[in-house]
């Protein structure tokens, strides 16, 4: 298959065919009345549809959803304050305007890059792109810089104040002290980082854990210390090493066996996996794929699912395999089932940005901040949630300052400064983010009425019982209005609020409703509805 490279990703240049655009049930406007009535609908015909929500019929409870802090946010970190406060507040904010619009997606994760010191190196690193590059707190003479990676750390410390209570620590590459050939990325697709170094590379780790807390006052709670080994990283475009199995369950081990001696709480998480494929089967990776039998069956050679510090999850990408929409389907029913063949292991959805041409659905290329990747990037959510059980749903880049559907936040592409842009992205994220919050679990929704068999409406519901909130997120992958009713099973709820994304709404909130009025929801866009539980 022919790679390329763009924004971050090594990513497929065709996958498969037909077109079911993603699109994400929708809002309810301001136009909204007492009555569930679009006004400014009047005339347009509808379906008319009933979410069937049993809350007695419960699946996975969610984790957290989160994006990633590479590689802007080490410029952005350093920006004037006022920028880098409101791009902040735009991810991590759980605040609202005073007419209850949220300020932010509230992410309940933050995921850190830890660099592995091409920058220290520059243009001897071999990495061309400036941007790409990472810095490392280790020096050359094995002593440790804290006030590194700066503007990161600037990121850390706002999520932190905002509420952020979860941080998860990666590495790309191990730092470029210990590669093997003394680089950020591989050589001819080969590991680089030999087996004599994984104890050096576990105590890198370790202490990175450990003075990130000690001199910045941030947690990390996971650690995950390979990223995509299914990839070779050896073309110099960013910063990467290829793994075979043996060589993840070798540094699983001795990160282990570290973490164990310094006495650290930190759950290391595996495998981050290229596509989702690698965790179910071989496909065309072989030692390098297959990877929910090889580290979590006792019987595997490569088995590490028993260590004290292991966490019970296995993470993998949802890159390449996002349409057409029933292979889309097919491929999550694949993994929910194998991950459900290993007693209590959870499944993360753990990067994911807009890749390659999709079956021609959508492309990659171009930044866009309007509503159709948004759509397409909510349906993805939703069969990630909703049929591969994912506990937890991540994004790539969550500040982006390429010409590509990468980024939550795109900015300027200017180090010192600049202007931010909210990408619709951002706040289709926010209708699941912002609303179901970690502990909430998802409960049996279907749709009936109308016709639903395209799959351009979607559903899925969320007990808070913490909040006592029932929470339900729909999609409509049509261009014409729909009407909805909730009908649930196995409890009450009382009067509803709809949060609205559209193209010209960003979870704009709309009149409380009766919980048995109709709703009327407007044509592509992403409507989160809030019920109170009684």
């Amino acid at each position: 298959m022919k790679k390329m490279f763009s924004g971050r990703r090594l990513f497929a240049l065709h996958i498969v065919s037909p077109i079911v655009f993603f699109f994400v049930l929708a809002g309810c406007s301001s136009n909204v009345q007492e009555d569930g009535q679009d006004k400014s609908l009047k005339g347009v015909p509808v379906k008319e549809i009933t979410a069937n929500i049993n809350i007695s019929d419960t699946y996975q409870t969610i984790d957290n959803f989160a994006a990633s802090d590479a590689w802007a946010c080490q410029f952005v970190g350093n920006w004037p304050d006022v920028k880098r406060n409101a791009i902040a507040d735009l991810l991590f904010s759980t605040d609202t305007s005073t007419s209850g619009q949220p300020k932010g997606i509230a992410l309940s994760l933050w995921r850190f890059n830890i660099g592995a010191g091409s920058t220290q190196q520059a243009e001897q690193s071999g990495i061309k792109d400036e941007w790409r590059r990472a810095e490392s707190f280790l020096n050359d003479d094995g002593s440790y810089n804290w006030q590194r990676q700066a503007g990161q750390v600037w990121f850390l410390k706002a999520a932190q104040e905002r509420g952020v209570e979860n941080f998860l620590a990666f590495p790309n590459s191990p730092p470029v002290n210990l590669t093997t050939n003394g680089k950020a990325f591989a050589s001819d697709g080969k590991p680089n980082l030999a087996p004599d170094k994984y104890d050096a590379f576990a105590d890198y780790l370790t202490e990175v854990v450990q003075g990130v807390e000690r001199v910045h006052g941030v947690q990390f709670r996971y650690i995950s210390p390979v990223n995509e080994p299914q990839w070779d990283w050896s073309d110099g475009g960013q910063e990467g090493t290829p793994f075979m199995n043996e060589n993840v369950a070798g540094i699983v081990r001795a990160l282990n066996t570290s973490l164990e001696r310094k006495k650290i709480n930190t759950t290391i998480d595996i495998a981050e996996a290229g596509k989702i494929d690698y965790l179910y089967t071989v496909d065309d990776k072989p030692n390098r794929g297959n990877q929910v039998d090889a580290f979590f069956t006792s019987s595997s050679p490569h088995y590490i699912g028993s260590l004290s510090h292991v966490g019970k999850v296995i993470s993998g990408h949802s890159y390449f395999t996002t349409s057409p929409f029933d292979q889309a389907v097919d491929k999550r029913r694949q993994l929910a089932e194998k991950v459900a063949s290993v007693p209590n292991l959870k499944f993360w959805q753990s990067e994911y940005c807009i890749l390659g041409d999709n079956a021609g659905e959508i492309e990659g290329n171009k930044r866009d901040l309007g509503i159709d990747p948004a759509i397409y990037m909510a349906r993805v959510i939703h069969n990630d949630l909703t049929v591969a059980n994912a506990t937890a749903w991540q994004w790539w880049l969550a500040v982006s300052p390429y010409n590509y559907k990468d980024g939550l936040v795109y900015i300027d592409h200017n180090k010192t400064d600049g202007n931010y842009y909210e990408s619709k992205m951002l706040w289709a994220l926010g209708n699941y983010s912002r609303f179901v919050r970690p502990g909430a679990t998802r409960v049996h929704t279907e749709l009936t009425g109308g016709k639903t068999e395209d799959n351009a409406l979607l559903a899925s519901s969320y007990v808070d019982a913490a909040n006592k909130q029932l929470i339900t997120v729909v999609v409509n992958a049509g261009i014409n209005a729909a009407k909805m009713k909730l009908n649930v099973k196995g409890g009450n709820i009382g009067k509803v609020r709809p949060y609205v994304t559209t193209a010209t709404e960003n979870l704009m909130p709309g009149s409380i409703l009766k919980n048995n009025s109709e709703i009327t929801l407007a044509p592509r866009s992403v409507t989160t509805l809030v019920a109170v539980l009684k």
